[in-house]
């Protein structure tokens, strides 16, 4: 008897054994999600996600989760699960002094959904490169950070910790320094950089297999640019004298950014989309900054001292905003409207550009010496700037979510919560789809297997 007991009670245990080891079995298991499917515009609902060494092992409807378990599972009641957002124009700068201070907004951008960053350049690239390594090991919160390193611009640049380059024999040099940091791509600025250098240094980025955006210089033809490989550029300032029949002469009367007014004011939306049609074609993109445009060109009559953001912002971040703050000055005193013109003008210009079948980029150009303009929180205000100038909330998501992948070439790793992704991702109580401003509802963050919620993010952000 006790035997057949004993005989009993072992094959229950094996049985069990045997149905727990059928199981397919992940890290991570989030159960009834609405996932957000950017490209198809839908939701698909009832699903589930398996995800294993921070990639998306599986994705599977929910009635078949029986045969699925995980050593951590998060029931996400059906709220909606879309990938991580990519800002793709932020600065890590302020010298040596303010490295901590840029380091604490790390958590900030992941508490915003921000997971994956292109620092666009600054002065503290070994801190940065530090801070990108240790993410990717998954030692340190922050989000996926690529890096052009420092700014490549003329022989008197116009910002701390650039390269400058006086002539062609400098190109070469600077590109090969850059190689030896290991940065993502090329930064291009327009300080003092000349025509002829700045087409030098695409020439030679294209034979070193680096893609190069940046500032223009605004007496640099921008076809032969593109001609020559331009990849993309930043804001929108660069595609004025193509679009503008007035062109020549104005450039023979203006220098630099002084010709910026006039371009505005002789725009042509014909030749305009000529030069769209030309940069589709060669496959470029362009981050128009629309969010930190409406901030700076309204910085003399916005009270920023209530910001909540501002209490997240070092000491030292905070003094460097007076440099946009005495330019607005300055630019007031002088009668000019440069900024309100420009604001007003880029935002008639985006359906064009996306019906085009330009790359537009979304990216906050948050950083030092930017007044605020929040890491992480401005790119959801960049997003729904883009919704504002006309796109629906799908394809501003996509400006970000899809394009950001895309500049990089990684569209097969990141963009959509399919197998074999990487497991970013924000979980949201709202359909972003309806409303961009539901971006904002954050409830969870995904990055490397962990689960973060803003709350602690935040609490925690100077730890």
């Amino acid at each position: 008897m006790k035997k057949l007991i004993f005989s009993f009670l072992l094959s229950i245990l094996l049985s069990s054994c045997s149905q727990t080891s059928d199981k397919k079995s992940f890290d991570l298991l989030i159960t009834n999600a609405s996932i957000v499917n950017i490209k198809g515009d839908s939701i698909h609902q009832s699903k589930f996600i398996g995800i294993s060494n921070d990639t998306i092992q599986w994705v599977g409807e929910m009635e078949e989760i029986g045969a699925y378990e995980g050593k951590e599972v998060i029931d996400v009641k059906n709220n909606y699960v879309m990938p991580g957002l990519w800002d793709m124009h932020v600065h890590f700068r302020g010298g040596d002094s303010l490295i901590k201070e840029n380091k604490d907004l790390l958590k900030l951008f992941l508490a915003y959904g921000v997971t994956t960053v292109r620092d666009a350049g600054g002065d503290i690239t070994p801190a940065v490169m530090e801070w990108r390594k240790n993410i990717e090991k998954n030692s340190m919160a922050g989000p996926r950070i690529f890096s052009s390193g420092p700014k490549l611009d003329g022989k008197n640049p116009a910002w701390d910790g650039s390269i400058a380059i006086s002539n062609e024999n400098d190109v070469s040099p600077a590109l090969d320094s850059l190689k030896d940091l290991d940065v993502d791509y090329v930064k291009m600025y327009d300080g003092s950089l000349t025509p002829d250098l700045f087409y030098a240094i695409i020439t030679e980025a294209e034979k070193r297999n680096l893609k190069t955006t940046g500032h223009m210089p605004l007496d640099a033809d921008l076809i032969k640019a593109i001609d020559l490989g331009l990849d993309g550029l930043e804001h929108m300032y660069y595609t004025l004298k193509s679009s503008s029949p007035r062109a020549d002469s104005i450039t023979s009367v203006h220098s630099g950014y002084g010709m910026i007014e006039p371009l505005i004011d002789t725009y042509d939306p014909e030749m305009a989309a000529n030069i769209f049609s030309k940069m589709a074609a060669s496959d470029m993109s362009i981050t128009p900054t629309l969010h930190i445009g409406k901030v700076l060109s309204n910085l003399l009559e916005t009270d920023h001292s209530k910001d909540s953001l501002l209490n997240y912002i070092g000491p030292g971040i905070k003094q460097s905003y007076q440099r946009r703050i005495d330019g607005a000055k300055r630019a007031k005193a002088a009668g000019s409207q440069r900024r309100e013109k420009m604001e007003r003008l880029s935002a008639t210009m985006i359906i064009p550009m996306y019906k085009a079948g330009i790359n537009i980029l979304a990216g906050s150009d948050s950083g030092a010496s930017n007044s605020f303009v929040y890491p992480g929180e401005s790119l959801h205000s960049e997003l729904e700037e883009l919704v504002n100038a006309g796109l629906s909330p799908a394809q501003a998501l996509l400006t970000s979510v899809i394009n950001g992948p895309e500049f990089f070439d990684l569209e097969n790793s990141y963009g959509s919560l399919e197998k074999g992704k990487v497991a970013d991702m924000i979980i949201l109580k709202k359909n972003p789809l309806e409303d961009i401003k539901n971006t904002r509802s954050i409830k969870f963050v995904i990055k490397n297997n962990k689960i973060y919620t803003p709350g602690d993010l935040l609490k925690n952000l100077n730890n």
